[in-house]
């Protein structure tokens, strides 16, 4: 009974997928998303949002919207507290907003608004005007950053500690802002056997192999002591849900950093499920997304939800491309993940048992898979080879997908306006590039 319903609600036939494979993907997802469980929790701390409810949150969170986008629109994304935006409340908006509460609030007029634009049809217009190799840059950068990610998680990537103590004495000196890391570093050592694990596992196309690798790589963090066993198991609590001060929210002050946090999540999650669609086979041959305005209202509507929940914008996670990797090609992958989230609920101890270490290897390799669209970018089309280019390299380097993505739409619509062909750029592009010069003159 089971099967035929399932194959009735999510096509896995039409898809080429199997409920098994499905599930492989999910487990791949959520072993790389897991980190959010405590990362977010640490980094809202910062703006006063009770650390031990937030874990709790955090999950009920995640597993809601992660359901509401397998069941409503059939697509392999996951979703959770989106990394960056959790730091632009706690670091810039609570402290100006005068509380964490104030700061959920925004959030959560965030996601009203640009569910209001998804209903205009704004926010899916916006994406099928943006030039095709565009699209393609944004899901090249987009691996390139997380694979970035996972490099700096695995110590490979470290920031110089001479570099730390020149700028603080001079804030202009010119220093490298990276460098390598050294094997002698256990987390290092955990990594390096989850890449080779990983590499070995794909390379001979062994089922699985993302999730074998991240099980080698845990295995061997244990062996050299990086791993940390929970001490106690404390009972979940909620008490951070409907704490947001919708009304304290809608001050003029607040303007300047609802306009911030619009242009983000607005953009970020443009470039995730372009990138997700592109990987996963799902885009039509003229680059459009099968059920995209769902895709998209659900998506605001989760970060209605983050904010009501007190755990910040929940929005679609880039790591999703770990499932799809994996073969996963439906929302069915999505409603596992929000079960394995929901799960966590009574589990967030064990939430430390997989270390940032062990999950680096398959953000590092994911990255790989990603880059691959690289391949199909006509760079020798200038007018759009430059901007893809830019795109690429500032995603990843400014450590922000909506600056990167921002940076390579202004410079392709001013090169389209210096060489006269202003025709062939959409009105919906003049109008992004405006508000992203904007943004970033603000």
């Amino acid at each position: 009974m089971l099967g035929p319903l399932l194959e009735r609600c999510f096509e896995l036939s039409k898809r080429g997928t199997t409920v098994s494979r499905e599930f492989r993907g999910a487990s791949a997802t959520f072993l790389t998303m897991a980190y959010i469980l405590l990362v977010n929790p640490s980094i809202l701390k910062s703006a006063g949002v009770p650390e031990g409810s937030a874990v709790a949150c955090t999950a009920l969170a995640a597993g809601v919207c992660s359901l509401l986008m397998g069941l409503g629109a059939n697509f392999p994304i996951a979703l959770a507290s989106g990394m960056g935006l959790n730091a632009v409340v706690a670091f810039q908006i609570a402290p100006h907003a005068g509380s964490w509460q104030t700061a959920m609030g925004l959030v959560f007029w965030d996601g009203v608004i640009v569910a209001a634009l998804v209903l205009c049809g704004l926010r899916e217009a916006v994406l099928h005007a943006i030039p095709r190799d565009l699209r393609r840059a944004i899901g090249a950068g987009i691996g390139l950053f997380i694979a970035f990610i996972g490099a700096v998680n695995a110590r490979f990537v470290i920031v110089p500690s001479g570099t730390l103590a020149a700028l603080q004495q001079d804030p202009s000196a010119a220093m490298p802002p990276v460098t390598f890391g050294h094997l002698n570093h256990p987390e290092t050592q955990v990594a390096v056997v989850g890449l080779l694990a990983t590499a070995l596992f794909l390379v001979r196309k062994v089922p699985g192999a993302l999730v074998l690798g991240i099980l080698a790589a845990t295995a061997t963090a244990y062996l050299l002591g990086v791993g940390q066993w929970p001490t106690s198991f404390e009972p979940p609590s909620f008490a951070n849900l409907f704490q947001a001060d919708l009304g304290g929210a809608l001050q003029l002050r607040l303007l300047p950093f609802l306009f911030a946090m619009l242009m983000v999540d607005f953009f970020d999650t443009l470039g995730t499920v372009t990138a997700i669609a592109d990987q996963s086979g799902l885009a039509e041959a003229d680059g459009r997304i099968p059920h995209l305005r769902r895709i998209l209202l659900i998506d605001a509507m989760s970060a209605s939800i983050g904010g009501l929940c007190g755990v910040s914008s929940v929005t679609s996670y880039i790591e999703s491309a770990s499932g799809v990797a994996e073969g996963a090609r439906t929302g069915l992958h999505s409603v596992f993940v929000g079960l394995f989230f929901l799960a966590a609920i009574l589990l967030a101890p064990l939430a430390v048992l997989v270390p940032p270490a062990a999950t680096a290897p398959a953000l590092i390799i994911v990255g790989f898979l990603m880059t691959l669209s690289v391949t199909r970018i006509e760079f020798n089309h200038l007018e759009t080879g430059i901007p893809a280019f830019l795109t690429l390299i500032f995603l990843p380097l400014t450590y922000s997908i909506a600056h990167g993505i921002g940076i390579g739409f202004v410079t392709y619509t001013l090169i389209q306006l210096l060489t006269g062909k202003w025709r062939d750029v959409h009105p919906l592009m003049y109008a992004t590039a405006t508000m992203f010069a904007a943004y970033f003159v603000i």
